[in-house]
């Protein structure tokens, strides 16, 4: 089953996992570890990725304020994976083992951000970036979960932009994602961002369900 707001990852369609253990061995800002909204340091570096970006694309960038209590931090340690794979588990559709989670994660640990609600986690965005074909660097949303209890807030269109900003410190040329065709809700939300329609993978999940790639050009 698909929820309101996510995009989830196939192992065996991704570039990454075919190239083998010896690859797959996984916005904490300078000093700090949370903000319970952008911060004055926050927001300098978010405004420095926003002006990196497209003109036309600046306006999307800025975070949404819905609820005070939302903070939004990036992952730190070992101890924040149950939550991370508690959320993912139970809202996407497709099962991924441990080492998926840590491939990204650990790898990537500066891609993966957490919503959090006083101590507990109501979103999450796992993410990579690393080169495509060897030509441009690709960022890709690999996994994206809201809890139920807490949609329609903003959530995951901000931790969205919470990956987009680092990523464009990390010199991202485009953003690509799956999500299932059924799944109106992420549709809706990407292409919101500035997201496009790059191209329909049939029966790509294992419950069948065709996925839509989307794509965000950065440069």
């Amino acid at each position: 089953m698909a929820i309101t707001e996510s995009s989830s990852f196939r192992p065996e369609n991704d570039v990454s996992s075919r190239t083998g253990a010896a690859d797959a061995a996984a916005l904490v800002l300078d000093g700090a570890g949370s903000e319970s909204g952008p911060g004055p340091q926050a927001a300098g570096v978010e405004q420095a990725a926003a002006d990196s970006a497209p003109v036309a694309e600046m306006s999307r960038l800025a975070l949404e304020e819905h609820d005070e209590s939302i903070r939004y931090v990036r992952y730190e340690s070992e101890l924040q994976m149950p939550d991370i794979i508690r959320l993912i588990t139970k809202d996407l559709s497709e099962p991924y083992s441990i080492y998926t989670y840590r491939y990204f994660i650990h790898n990537w640990p500066q891609l993966c951000f957490l919503a959090m609600v006083e101590k507990d986690c109501v979103g999450a965005i796992v993410c990579k970036l690393d080169m495509h074909k060897k030509m441009f660097r690709r960022g890709y949303i690999a996994m994206l979960a809201v809890d139920s209890k807490f949609r329609r807030k903003g959530i995951g269109t901000n931790l969205v932009k919470k990956a987009i900003y680092a990523m464009v410190e990390g010199d991202c040329d485009e953003v690509v994602l799956e999500t299932e065709i059924t799944n109106k809700s992420a549709l809706k939300l990407y292409e919101n961002l500035g997201f496009v329609r790059d191209k329909r993978l049939f029966r790509y999940y294992l419950n069948g369900v065709d996925a839509l790639r989307l794509k965000l050009w950065l440069r």
